[in-house]
């Protein structure tokens, strides 16, 4: 955002130098990035001056140049050599001087003293391409024969000198988004020390001439606009601007382009409300209808582009087709143009969401979506509207030839905020007194609907969208009162604090790091999502995603549910740039709405969940000379996942594992622990691969991790003394039903014995030839070891005849 030094001193009277300037509106929270001096023309015409053409000869070894003399206004003239045709004795012409440094675009060239095919040439006369005042090359300039000669070419042409102050302003500050909201601000700041006020520009003058171009406006969608406002003007003359405005215009790098549209730029960035200037000749139907159109329909644009609209684009129409998208790009018809003689001024407040949408739906980003997409003041409306319809009026002649048409169906309230002497004093860290708070609040234009002895009941005004808490007011206090003028405290305060036993970060850090030394990258994805992600769900309903009141875009319009959606846009990313074997987790929240609307406690309608997402997918191993590619599976996961278990203490035969319901994966396992799920693992379903263009399967596990945490509490940490005797391998070949599974085999033989049973692995699976149809050979191994004294062989047969009488009466096994 561009404000100029000498335009901010139309609205208050300042005394501080530029740079004072910048510190005052940094200190207010409209941080300057940069200063610097223009002019309205590149180079402020440094070095060019007024002349006049004594002679000109035919040079003698050219066919197109000219040899000429040129009096500057010094005691001798210049010779010069010129290749235009149209340069002639007594022309008033511009001069460029030796040492002159002249610019075109981001180029620039310094004028020398040199010699043109045996002729001296001591300057140059100018085209006005050359000096920034137009684009003609055809020839040089011929000033007026009124032109002084020796006089300064700034002068003549009013080149002005400014100090441009630009500033990096935050979305939440759109309120400073024009000169007289930076004038707000200083003259707050300042009226601490000065008795000073910012003024505006009256409108008191504003009235109707005659009725006798009415345009109504139907106003369909008061969703999208919440307030549009219109008026006709007739018998204008479409021309250049005068200087003054040109000049104003150039030095915040905005082009001139008529007298119309320039004066709508000109109160944009003075007053920050947005207009849009329509010929009324092309309004067809002689009627504004605010809407939106069908989906898919053709409209092209000022920059000669055709665009497709969504049928959530906000249109202004006229009776037979569309003229404008809303709020951010006119249409190539229906703008002023030389032969335009009627127009109708639109202002409006459109709705912050539909603008940035559509915004982002077209990829443009003009001064007015900027503004709208952040939020204007819709009672401002009116005032931008009489300010530039008067400065029409002025400049380009006319009448107001209707009345105002004003849509307003529910006007917009001023925020009540209700604030405390004490916390104002209690975070601000100082006692500012009630005398100064309410100066200060006046000042920023915050009205005190009542007062007490313990605080004040405010009013603050629609354009301040930020300012609706108690504490967003004292933040408006802190900042006017000054940052700097907060004394730093002689002692500092602190509490005591002990760790959570264990701690949740180093438990954290701990599974990250294992993670990370296996292989595992860490991501770290945005809590906010599309919400059309969970459109189609239904153990992640849309109904149940906590909605952005103001999102930024229609990508960041929720917060996530799982951080599937995360992982499989980083697992995309990296694929489409040839990265496509990934192992990522990542720990974050996620966060549900219940669909209850509890007035009393609104924060109950919400929670949040802590979780760890695994995924892995591609290849385990590369392709190499020793080993051939091997990609990664469930197993894989399952192994990752049950060790992270482990190493928090969670004993998986105490863990219940049953096959997953949820809608995320093809297949997979649900692990639960005391009637509470703590990992879900398994295949991401193809359905929601392909709306990410992922080619390859992808395995993922979700960790409840508060789940996780809270019974690894539970875990007690014991140390026992390593055993003295030693332990016995005894194999097992059961030939079972194909339906049984490993674990229900381990889960028998640790029910069997649980005195000397150490572990139970499978180490083959067969199945073919001499195996029965419907059966399956399992290898079993099994570790016995006794912490007392050395096994005897008699105990352990015992044990493993045990062992396979429960196998033949739960499972019908048989040894081979």
């Amino acid at each position: 955002m561009k404000i100029s030094y000498s335009w901010l001193k139309d609205y208050i009277k300042l005394n501080q130098s530029p740079e004072e300037i910048c510190d005052i509106l940094t200190q207010t929270g409209l941080e300057v990035g940069g200063l610097e001096e223009v002019e309205t023309i590149k180079g402020g015409m440094k070095g060019l001056v007024i002349g006049e053409v004594i002679t000109c000869e035919k040079h003698p070894n050219s066919d197109h140049l000219s040899v000429t003399t040129v009096n500057i206004g010094t005691d001798e003239l210049l010779h010069i050599v010129c290749g235009a045709p149209n340069v002639a004795a007594s022309q008033k012409v511009v001069v460029a001087t030796v040492g002159t440094t002249l610019y075109s675009g981001d180029d620039e060239f310094k004028i020398k003293k040199s010699k043109i095919r045996g002729e001296v040439s001591m300057g140059m006369i100018c085209a006005e391409d050359e000096i920034g005042i137009g684009t003609d090359h055809d020839g040089i300039i011929v000033l007026d024969e009124n032109a002084r000669v020796g006089t300064a070419a700034k002068d003549h042409f009013n080149v002005e000198s400014d100090w441009i102050i630009e500033i990096d302003l935050t979305p939440n500050r759109i309120d400073g988004a024009s000169h007289i909201g930076a004038a707000r601000d200083l003259a707050a700041f300042l009226k601490k020390t000065e008795n000073i006020e910012y003024t505006k520009p009256l409108v008191d003058k504003f009235k109707i001439d005659n009725r006798d171009l009415e345009i109504p406006v139907e106003l369909k969608n008061p969703e999208a606009c919440k307030r549009y406002a219109g008026i006709t003007i007739s018998n204008i003359e479409v021309k250049e601007s005068p200087d003054w405005l040109q000049n104003r215009l150039k030095t915040i790098g905005l082009s001139p382009i008529n007298n119309i549209v320039d004066i709508t730029n000109y109160v944009l960035f003075e007053t920050g409300q947005p207009l849009h200037a329509f010929d009324a000749a092309e309004i067809k139907g002689g009627k504004v209808i605010v809407q939106t159109l069908p989906a898919k329909t053709k409209f092209t644009t000022l920059d000669e582009v055709e665009r497709e609209l969504d049928k959530d684009d906000l249109m202004i129409c006229n009776a037979v087709e569309g003229m404008c998208i809303g709020g951010v790009f006119g249409g190539i018809n229906s703008g002023v143009k030389e032969s335009t003689k009627h127009i109708f001024l639109e202002s409006a407040c459109f709705d912050p969401i539909f603008i940035r949408k559509t915004a982002r739906r077209h990829g443009l980003s003009t001064d007015a979506s900027f503004r709208f997409e952040r939020g204007t003041d819709p009672n401002g409306v009116i005032y931008a509207l009489k300010r530039a319809a008067l400065l029409i009026k002025e400049i380009a002649g006319g009448t107001i030839s209707s009345d105002i048409v004003d849509i307003y169906l529910e006007p917009i309230e001023d925020f009540k905020v209700n604030i405390t002497y004490a916390n104002v004093t209690r975070l601000i860290g100082k006692d500012l007194g009630a005398k100064q708070i309410k100066s200060i609040l006046t000042s920023l234009e915050i009205k005190i609907e009542d007062e007490s002895e313990n605080g004040l009941s405010l009013l603050v005004p629609p354009y301040r969208v930020d300012v609706k808490r108690e504490v967003d007011v004292i933040e408006e206090i802190l900042r006017i009162y000054g940052y700097n003028n907060i004394e730093i405290p002689t002692q500092v305060n602190s509490s005591l604090q002990t760790a959570e036993k264990p701690d949740p970060n180093k438990v954290r850090e701990l599974i990250a790091e294992t993670l990370t030394a296996q292989g595992f990258h860490e991501i770290w994805s945005n809590s906010l999502t599309k919400a059309n992600y969970y459109e189609e769900l239904k153990d992640y309903k849309k109904e149940q995603t906590v909605k952005m009141v103001n999102p930024l875009s229609a990508d960041l319009n929720g917060m996530r549910q799982t951080l599937l959606f995360g992982g499989l846009e980083s697992i995309m990313y990296n694929a489409n740039r040839q990265n496509k074997n990934l192992k990522l987790y990542e720990f974050g929240n996620c966060y549900f709405y219940k669909g209850t609307e509890l007035k009393d406690k609104p924060a109950n309608n919400y929670w949040e969940e802590n979780h760890l997402g695994l995924f892995i997918t591609g290849n385990t191993e590369t392709e190499s000379w020793s080993k051939k590619e091997e990609t990664t599976s469930f197993y894989e996961l399952k192994t990752y996942a049950e060790n992270i278990l482990k190493k928090l203490g969670l004993s998986i035969q105490k863990i219940q594992i049953s096959e997953t319901e949820n809608e995320l994966f093809v297949e997979g396992l649900r692990y639960t622990f005391n009637n509470k799920v703590i990992l879900e693992l398994g295949v991401v379903a193809n359905n929601l691969l392909k709306k990410f263009d992922i080619e390859n399967t992808v395995y993922y596990a979700d960790f409840n991790w508060d789940n996780v945490f809270f019974q690894h509490k539970k875990h007690k940490v014991t140390f026992e003394e390593l055993p003295k005797f030693p332990a016995v391998r005894r194999d097992l070949a059961l030939l079972i039903n194909s339906a049984v599974k490993f674990e229900q085999i381990k889960e028998s033989a640790f029910k069997v014995e649980r005195q000397i049973l150490r572990s139970v692995d499978l180490f083959d699976v067969y199945e073919g030839k001499g195996i029965p149809a419907g059966k399956k050979s399992y290898a079993v191994s099994f570790i016995l070891q006794d912490d007392q004294r050395t096994l005897k062989e008699k105990q352990i047969d015992k044990t493993m005849q045990k062992l396979i009488a429960a196998f033949g009466r739960e499972f019908d096994a048989e040894l081979r």
